[in-house]
């Protein structure tokens, strides 16, 4: 085996990598890479009814739109609510913003379905800046003032639904292609 050819291979690659990671490009080609994983759909939305059927909402809670505005969590009692929580850095979650949007747009004319897209980066500006340019449709806020107790997650990007009578009826963390025929059906009929 010759040394000399194979530390210079492997200082090409961790140049490589550390060339991505300090310009910030790394979560920008995961979450390419991952967003066309899950255009395979090779990774869907299990659709099993979580246990949670006396676990209620907590619609305690209050969120910062880009614009400035409070939304209040109270606003969405009695809709069924998607709501998921991502962060700028995250490249899954950028991964299944795509495939959310157009989740959205195939349903935003729905009676009362909300989506609520909640931004967690620590700084308000940077979920802001990370939204600017974009094209996607749903409506985005920043939780300027914290999660409650319903909204807490171990890992991002986490997905839940509530149905109008205020019960959690789905919840995953990770990310998943939520633009199926399967979890569109399963949304509208809560």
């Amino acid at each position: 085996m010759d040394w000399k050819k194979e530390i210079k291979s492997w200082g090409l690659i961790l140049a490589f990598f550390a060339f991505l990671y300090f310009t910030g490009l790394l979560p920008v080609i995961q979450g390419a890479v991952q967003s066309v994983l899950l255009s395979t759909g090779l990774i869907k939305p299990k659709l099993e009814r979580v246990d949670l059927t006396d676990q209620n909402f907590d619609y305690r809670g209050r969120f910062v739109d880009l614009q400035g505005n409070e939304v209040n969590l109270q606003d969405y009692r009695g809709k069924t609510v998607f709501i998921n929580l991502w962060a700028s850095w995250c490249g899954p979650c950028r991964a299944e913003m795509p495939h959310i949007s157009e989740l959205y747009k195939s349903v935003k004319d729905q009676p009362d379905l909300e989506f609520l897209m909640v931004g967690l980066d620590r700084d308000f500006e940077k979920s802001k800046d990370f939204m600017e340019g974009r094209t996607w449709a749903f409506p985005v806020v920043h939780a300027s003032f914290g999660l409650n107790s319903s909204l807490q997650s171990e890992s991002i990007p986490t997905t839940l639904v509530v149905n109008k009578e205020g019960k959690i009826v789905f919840y995953q963390e990770g990310m998943s292609n939520f633009n199926t025929d399967e979890f569109r059906e399963f949304l509208i009929t809560q």
